[in-house]
């Protein structure tokens, strides 16, 4: 039987949606995190891919038509989806399709946003769903698509657009909306040198999430329309939503009304597209009360579930007692006479013995060796780092080997140690 819908809103206009999720793009400001992967099947939270969360949303709003376009380096992202994502019940009409870039149009891959849309749009003709939710595979947050459609409908809207405050300085990289008291749309910028701040919130701008809903036939007419204007970068954000504005029912819909995962009135979302910002977001998750709540039984974040064995913490001895401490540990780990603090450890990582971890994130697959020091460092899958290894300690010499962020972050990936990086599995 397939999940049951959790959804707030209804279930019908949900059963009679197909959700579009772009998840084809590299995700350049990650750095070397995506050399290989696209932003979306970058690893999360111990055990999560950042698609995840976007799907999870579908399924525990009751929207169980998905199609998933990919493009850039997709074939660990595909993987994930074909071994982590088959539990939907075909036979009910469920599924999620795995899209490739195929030039259904014509030679060229995805020219923007809505370029992806317009060459899939064969999916929706064979789905012919009443609406097109679409949403971008690359974001962290928890978010009931249902009651964003149900407002949709009851507004007799041609276009919906979920959006979210922000500070001005983070909205330079966002869509920025003007609005009128009733939520209709009087403007939308695509990131903006100076955007337009909230009224009487000089600090603050109203941001779009990338998230939008539109009506079947308004869309595959507004994006033949697109596909046919020369002048057009074709993407929903630069071209499709400032076109519309002036012509049609575009209303902007307010995260806080549909957002899953409050923290104190502060609706979660978040943009992991920096080293920083994604090892802020996925240490935040080993405070007491982290920001993102991953313990609702209610919302809950789905995945491949590998069969591993439970994490193994060994030796008990002074200065060689196996310990984790504020931090999360995955299945398959073994913490040998090492110390973890304030980490992440996700699956199979190895920690030999004198081995201090701290304030780290520590992707699946990785052998620390023994006397190894790690702090405020990103290590990516299948990296081996031999005994006396340290990272993090001295900013100077790490510039000489690794990726160091603005915030003295150190990214260590295979390549930077000489070595090759394993198939993702």
């Amino acid at each position: 039987m397939g999940i049951a819908r959790l959804g707030g809103g209804d279930g019908r206009l949900c059963q009679h949606t197909y959700a579009m999720v772009l998840a084809g793009g590299r995700g350049k400001r990650l750095e070397q995190l995506t050399a290989h992967r696209a932003k979306p099947a970058v690893p999360f939270a111990g055990k999560l891919n950042i698609i995840d969360f976007a799907l999870s949303n579908c399924v525990n709003s009751g929207i169980r038509h998905i199609g998933v376009l990919t493009q850039y380096k997709a074939q660990s992202l595909i993987r994930h989806l074909e071994r982590g994502w088959g539990f939907l019940e075909i036979s009910l009409g469920e599924f999620i399709d795995i899209v490739p870039a195929q030039q259904r149009v014509d030679e060229h891959w995805y020219a923007g946003t809505a370029d992806a849309v317009y060459q899939n749009l064969e999916l929706l003709h064979e789905s012919q769903p009443e609406f097109v939710l679409v949403l971008a595979g690359d974001h962290v947050y928890k978010m009931d698509y249902a009651r964003m459609l149900a407002e949709h409908a009851e507004r007799g809207a041609d276009v919906s657009v979920a959006t979210i405050e922000v500070a001005v300085d983070d909205a330079r990289r966002l869509g920025v909306l003007a609005v009128d008291q009733a939520g209709r749309v009087l403007r939308f910028e695509e990131k903006p040198d100076q955007p337009t701040p909230l009224p009487g919130q000089p600090g603050r701008a109203l941001a779009s999430m990338g998230i939008y809903v539109f009506g079947y036939r308004f869309l595959v007419e507004q994006l033949r329309r697109d596909a046919a204007d020369p002048d057009s970068s074709h993407d929903f954000g630069k071209d499709l939503l400032p076109w519309l504005v002036d012509r049609a029912h575009v209303a902007a819909h307010r995260y806080a009304d549909s957002c899953v995962n409050l923290v104190g009135d502060r609706p979660y979302w978040r943009d992991v597209g920096t080293v920083d910002a994604y090892w802020e977001a996925n240490l935040d998750l080993v405070s007491v009360v982290p920001e993102l709540n991953l313990y609702d039984d209610q919302w809950p974040i789905l995945s491949l579930q590998r069969q591993l064995p439970p994490a193994k913490f060994v030796f008990d001895d002074d200065g060689r007692r196996g310990m984790a401490l504020n931090s999360l540990v995955s299945s398959g780990c073994i913490v040998s006479g090492a110390v973890v603090r304030r980490s992440i450890l996700f699956s199979k990582v190895r920690v030999a013995e004198s081995s201090v971890i701290e304030d780290s994130v520590v992707l699946p697959n990785v052998r620390i060796g023994a006397g190894v020091q790690l702090r405020r460092v990103v290590v990516d899958m299948h990296c081996v780092l031999p005994d006396g290894f340290c990272a993090g300690i001295d900013p100077v010499q790490d510039r000489e080997r690794f990726h160091v962020t603005e915030r003295g972050v150190t990214l260590v990936v295979p390549e930077m140690l000489g070595q090759s990086s394993h198939p993702e599995h």
